[in-house]
């Protein structure tokens, strides 16, 4: 059994959480909630794992006005 993109994009989505909250990303995957993908009909073999509550997070838009140091 191997992880589904929408697992991967999780785990991607709370690993970027944490940098950007500068936290650490332990709780969050120890959190997750793993279910079977929807094509798989078993646990294991070829099937995929989803992430049955990704992480969520928002980031502040910046301001137009301000300028980069890039």
């Amino acid at each position: 059994m191997k992880l589904s993109d929408q697992a991967l994009t999780a785990v991607m989505g709370a690993l970027q959480k944490c940098i950007l909250e500068q936290t650490d990303i332990v709780p969050i995957l120890r959190d997750f909630e793993f279910d079977r993908g929807p094509d798989t009909r078993r646990w294991g073999g070829k099937g995929e794992l989803v992430v049955k509550n990704p992480p969520k997070f928002s980031m502040k838009a910046l301001d137009p006005d301000v300028e980069s140091d890039n």
